[in-house]
């Protein structure tokens, strides 16, 4: 399998950490949706960061597909969801606020690199803001509630998302998300940027060596 995508997009990111901690052989190539737009299309011509070329050449997009797909690989020997229904409804609640998170600070992103100064639409720009704060809002308090097991044979999809989330968001808008508002999240991304499975896929625009 090929990953298609630039690590310094959370959505590459989770699934490069997650095919590592699924165990599952991959090779990654660091192809910008900018830079290297032109190549990135002869791979996939929607230009979709992550693409995952299959062992058949046939080629996925979107992380969370990217994922499930992943998991049927994985399965039975491995899983990063919960098994039981409670646990994994919960999961999913967790998962989805960590994607909304990584969504607004992208939507930002964008508002700010991409668009003229002079057509910055305020509004627009405060609403993406107020609904990032009420993600990570709700993800630090979901965290005081019921913590998440941090380390490589217990941490699952909801603390990948989670912390490769929190980092990019820190990494990039800082200013906007005050790390000191949210200590169970800083402890959590703190703890998890230790792992091997996610010093080997660093956010930036470095290549994933080699699936072990």
């Amino acid at each position: 399998m090929q990953l298609i995508g630039m690590l310094d997009s959370p959505y590459v990111r989770r699934v490069a950490i997650s095919l590592q901690l699924l165990g599952l052989r991959f090779e990654h190539r660091s192809v910008s949706v900018f830079s290297t737009f032109a190549q990135f299309q002869q791979i996939n011509p929607v230009v979709k960061a992550p693409s995952l070329v299959c062992d058949d050449g046939e080629v996925l997009m979107d992380s969370t597909l990217i994922l499930e797909y992943a998991e049927a690989l994985a399965a039975p020997r491995k899983s990063l969801m919960p098994i039981h229904l409670s646990e994994r409804q919960h999961a999913l609640r967790v998962i989805g606020l960590a994607l909304a998170a990584c969504e607004k600070s992208v939507q930002i992103i964008y508002e700010r690199n991409l668009r003229p100064a002079e057509k910055l639409h305020e509004p627009w720009v405060a609403r993406v803001t107020g609904q990032l704060l009420a993600a990570y809002g709700a993800l630090e308090a979901e965290l005081d509630h019921k913590p998440l097991a941090i380390d490589s044979g217990t941490i699952g999809q909801a603390g990948v998302s989670t912390a490769v989330a929190w980092h990019f968001t820190q990494m990039t808008l800082p200013e906007i998300v005050s790390a000191a508002g949210y200590p169970n999240l800083c402890a959590l991304s703190s703890h998890a940027e230790l792992l091997p499975e996610f010093r080997a896929a660093p956010h930036g625009d470095s290549t994933y060596p080699q699936a072990g």
